[in-house]
């Protein structure tokens, strides 16, 4: 798939951290419960560490008790792309940024009191936040 931001392996090396390299461009995962985002809680808009396009609205996260942000909808459903995948010995679901293709988490079916009964279950280091008033 052709994305909107198209780099180099090399740039995307140079513009990341190795932390954010090894999970956003290599489908890493980082360890659970020490993500910066996991405990918060202001009003405001996630995006992609990688390339800034908004992902998820603060109105959408919900605690899942899983270790990392959990979401239950994107900020609109061409925000991200969903992918399977079969690493690991199960099916997954992965979720990428639509706009530079860059590896966010998986989403699962278990978001149970949800309204989409969805749970995107994002690495923090995949995401920037932004605090913006409640709309």
């Amino acid at each position: 798939m052709a994305y909107n931001v198209d780099k180099s392996d090399a740039q995307w090396r140079e513009d990341l951290s190795l932390d954010q390299y090894a999970v956003l461009r290599q489908a890493g995962t980082e360890r659970p419960w020490t993500g910066e985002l996991l405990d918060e809680e202001r009003a405001g808009v996630y995006t992609c560490a990688a390339c800034n396009a908004e992902l998820f609205k603060s109105g959408t996260k919900f605690d899942s008790g899983c270790g990392w942000p959990s979401f239950y909808e994107s900020v609109n459903p061409d925000a991200v792309q969903l992918i399977d995948d079969k690493s690991l010995g199960m099916v997954r679901t992965e979720v990428r940024c639509a706009n530079c293709g860059s590896h966010l988490g998986h989403v699962f079916p278990d978001g149970f009191g949800t309204p989409t009964g969805d749970r995107y279950c994002m690495n923090s280091i995949s995401l920037n936040f932004a605090e913006k008033p409640a709309e």
